[in-house]
């Protein structure tokens, strides 16, 4: 499956209705992050999200669990660095799920040469930009920090991407974009999506 150049991250509290229209505007990617919810309802949202996109052949990956992507059927993971060791996940995903996608969080250049030595597919990498999705991050990088860490895998810049900035990060070296705010806190939602597509390239 090819990366997706934009991933959308869902949790239980969206609007789970509006993923096919994101899916059919061209946002080829979701990403299942949802903290509070128990093993089973984490499932059943990536149940649920694989369901809505299915027709549209997008990219599902559940954040910090592979038990979960493996057991709901999604196409990958994304492990931060208090999850499961990527090469741990590398080495199970190969034995019981070969082709399974397998991101990483990263915030410098030397994290993503250590992440793609363990066997990662991609990069998260941020935040970017100052961003009040989720507490506990550090300070934006900045672009310059996209540009600094491109060229050793794929790279999803993460942190307060907008449509205004997606094509700013896309030109400093980054694949692709994972957003939260840019679409789901947007007056229009589904214009939001086509508007990001555009920008994203």
């Amino acid at each position: 499956m090819l990366l997706p150049r934009i991933f959308c991250l869902v949790s239980s509290s969206d609007d789970l209705a509006l993923l096919p229209a994101f899916a059919e505007a061209g946002v080829a990617g979701f990403q299942v992050r949802d903290k509070s919810a128990t093993t089973r309802e984490l499932l059943a949202l990536t149940t649920t999200v694989i369901e809505r996109v299915a027709a549209y052949d997008a990219c599902v990956v559940v954040d910090d669990r592979l038990d979960v992507a493996l057991a709901a059927g999604a196409h990958g993971v994304h492990l931060g660095a208090s999850d499961l060791p990527l090469a741990e996940a590398r080495r199970i995903a190969d034995a019981v799920a070969p082709g399974l996608v397998i991101g990483a969080t990263c915030r410098d250049r030397a994290a993503v040469q250590a992440a793609a030595a363990a066997g990662a597919d991609y990069a998260g990498f941020g935040p970017v930009f100052a961003t009040s999705s989720k507490e506990g991050l550090p300070d934006p990088l900045g672009v310059s920090a996209v540009t600094d860490a491109a060229g050793v895998l794929p790279l999803i810049a993460i942190g307060g991407i907008s449509t205004a900035s997606a094509g700013a990060v896309r030109d400093a070296g980054a694949h692709g974009v994972a957003v939260i705010g840019g679409l789901w806190r947007q007056p229009d939602p589904r214009q939001a999506a086509k508007e990001l597509v555009e920008a994203v390239g």
